[in-house]
């Protein structure tokens, strides 16, 4: 019989530490890793300039539909195709990822805490925080070196919309997660307590579910 799979969020602000963490873990557990980024709405109906001034730090701009599917369709058992976003040209690419229906995954986002739908699925999660100053300079680093931004436009998009939506969306959703960390720890130590976190959840969860067969 195959091993149930078992799903984790990992929410918390832009640049806070969510993909280092999630990478952490996925070696260890190991798991693999679904990004809530990859479900960006495709913008192609737009032109690229316009596309430019589209809001993509709130959940309306995420196909949080689509990601829902895909996690019912993988606690079924069945894989999934996700897409793929390209930030340079803010939409999807054509190409898509195939993901398998095992053990431990990882859902990581800015929003894999805030519908509540998708909460229904999980199976605990994980908020990591970390003060906007170093979130900020974390971004301006990340988005000239991975997705060939100048840092003027990088600090615009962080003052117009990263940091209100963040205040508006993201933060609500630690009330959700069963573990707080601080994004400023050393990862070994976040990853550490995110592991102790996630086996002891995967455990009451067997523990329960032998319980109810054997009634």
């Amino acid at each position: 019989m195959p091993e149930p799979l078992h799903i984790v969020a990992i929410a918390g602000p832009s640049c806070a530490g969510k993909g280092t963490l999630a990478a952490w873990l996925a070696e260890r557990l190991p798991a693999s890793i679904l990004p809530v980024d990859a479900y960006y709405r495709p913008l192609d109906h737009l032109t690229v300039e316009e596309r430019s001034h589209v809001n993509f730090d709130e959940p309306a701009s995420i196909d949080h539909e689509l990601l829902f599917e895909h996690l019912r369709y993988l606690l079924d058992g069945r894989p999934v195709d996700h897409p793929i976003y390209d930030f340079s040209r803010h939409t999807r690419k054509e190409e898509s990822v195939r993901l398998e229906p095992h053990g431990f995954l990882i859902v990581e986002g800015l929003f894999s805490l805030f519908w509540a739908p998708i909460r229904s699925l999980l199976h605990g999660g994980i908020y990591i925080e970390a003060p906007n100053t170093i979130c900020l300079d974390r971004r301006v680093y990340r988005d000239q070196r991975e997705r060939g931004r100048t840092e003027t436009s990088v600090r615009c998009q962080y003052e117009e919309t990263v940091q209100p939506m963040r205040a508006l969306f993201v933060e609500p959703t630690r009330d959700f997660a069963g573990l707080v960390l601080d994004g400023t720890r050393d990862i070994e130590w976040n990853g550490q307590r995110s592991l102790e976190y996630v086996r002891g959840e995967a455990e009451k969860i067997r523990i329960s579910s032998e319980y109810l067969i054997a009634k």
